[in-house]
């Protein structure tokens, strides 16, 4: 029998000496229940009959936390509320009502402070998210809370969260604060909807006049743009024609000046040979000549518009 009982004795110790962690965990190991070490995944020694024990721990695995609902089969036990109807409910700082559905994703980072730093670290997660949400909705009117305030809620709930894990000393690191579903109370709902078809109405309206906008001032600064290059263009024209006359008759009257007759019988000249060629055929004759056809030979038709 003592054979026995030492065979049954070693037997227990062997068995259970060894142990494994599984992969994305470590174990933490306690010896007489008080922390020692932590090891990796794997296969690992320990003390025999009770000595040491070990807890695994998942810390390279994202667990999150859902607040104003529960998503079936989930396995996280603090994954989920207990009264996930009181938790979404909240009031803003206009003092509206207003159902708040939202999510925490977190890792867990520190094993041994998760363990024995907090009682319950799970349920302080969630108490923690939960105090932190209600202050910053509260902090906001029921219009931004739903419409643009969203990401501006997230950023600042997931800055305290941390902040509050850090002073906790939770061994946790939140990484995420997403918003679900944010609606007013059922009995408001569909006034609320409206509100925001309105708004939506609103921005597709003001969206549509700035393409308006922005097709109709460049295509008229175009068109006031080449008016203006015309306009200059004529300007330089009669600026460069009133000069060019200006000099042609500083030149005339320098002549002028020095021949007087000659310039004036030369101008009356001039100004005959511009003349003439567009004046036709003409007949003068005097008042008391009569038959006047066996004067002129005139040509074998009458040139048009005159007799």
């Amino acid at each position: 029998m003592p054979l026995i009982v030492l065979i049954l004795l070693a037997g227990i110790g062997m068995w259970t000496s060894f142990y494994t962690i599984p992969a994305e965990s470590e174990g933490v190991v306690l010896r007489f229940g008080k922390y020692i070490y932590k090891v990796p995944p794997g296969l690992h020694f320990k003390l025999p009959f009770g000595i040491d024990s070990v807890i695994a721990v998942t810390i390279q695995r994202q667990l999150k936390q859902e607040f104003g609902f529960a998503t079936p089969d989930y396995t996280n036990p603090d994954q989920v509320g207990t009264e996930p109807a009181k938790e979404k409910s909240m009031v803003t700082g206009d003092l509206n009502s207003v159902l708040v559905e939202w999510i925490v994703q977190y890792r867990i980072t520190e094993s041994e402070k998760y363990l024995f730093a907090v009682r319950e670290p799970g349920r302080t997660l969630r108490d923690i998210s939960e105090s932190v949400m209600r202050e910053v909705v509260g902090d906001r009117t029921v219009d931004e809370v739903i419409t643009v305030g969203r990401q501006d809620i997230e950023i600042t709930g997931l800055q305290r969260m941390r902040e509050m894990a850090e002073r906790y000393h939770l061994g946790v690191s939140v990484d995420q604060v997403q918003l679900k579903n944010v609606n007013p109370p059922e009995p408001v709902q569909g006034s609320f909807n409206e509100v925001n078809r309105a708004q939506q109405d609103r921005e597709n309206s003001i969206n549509v006049a700035n393409g308006e906008y922005n097709k109709a001032v460049p295509r008229t600064r175009g068109e006031a743009d080449q008016k203006i290059r015309a306009a200059e263009g004529y300007r330089f024209k009669r600026i460069n024609e009133a000069e060019g006359d200006a000099t042609a008759f500083n030149a005339v009257l320098e002549q002028f000046v020095k021949a007087p007759e000659v310039t004036r019988a030369r101008i009356y000249l001039e100004t005959l040979g511009d003349v003439l060629p567009q004046a036709g055929q003409s007949v003068i004759v005097d008042e008391s000549v009569q038959q006047i056809l066996p004067m002129l030979p005139f040509p074998s038709r009458p040139v048009e518009g005159r007799q």
